[in-house]
């Protein structure tokens, strides 16, 4: 019985840490490189406004899961050109996630 007990925790504790993390692999800290040196927020603030990061908060924000996150930062990659590798596209991601979304 203490076995059963023990396999159900460290899968508990598994299913938990894959869970914490929408981008287990991404770099946070290379995503918000990538932004600033971008420059995103300069499309974001002609949609919204003021610094541009209101664009991650609104109440309408089109972003609602982390899937849909990651296709977003690709949709502006593409659309922007930025010739961000997948990787690049997920250390945004991970950024973004980490200081606006905390999806996890």
């Amino acid at each position: 019985m203490k076995l059963k007990t023990l396999i159900g925790i460290v899968l508990a504790t598994a299913a938990t840490s894959v869970l914490a993390s929408p981008f287990p692999k991404a770099d946070a800290q290379k995503g918000e490189k990538l932004v600033k040196e971008s420059k995103c927020n300069t499309c974001h603030v002609s949609i919204v406004g003021g610094d541009g990061t209101a664009i991650f908060t609104r109440a309408d924000r089109k972003v609602r899961t982390a899937a849909g996150l990651l296709s977003q930062v690709r949709t502006c990659n593409t659309m922007l050109g930025t010739n961000w590798f997948p990787e690049d596209e997920e250390n945004v991601a991970a950024y973004l996630n980490q200081a606006y979304y905390k999806f996890k």
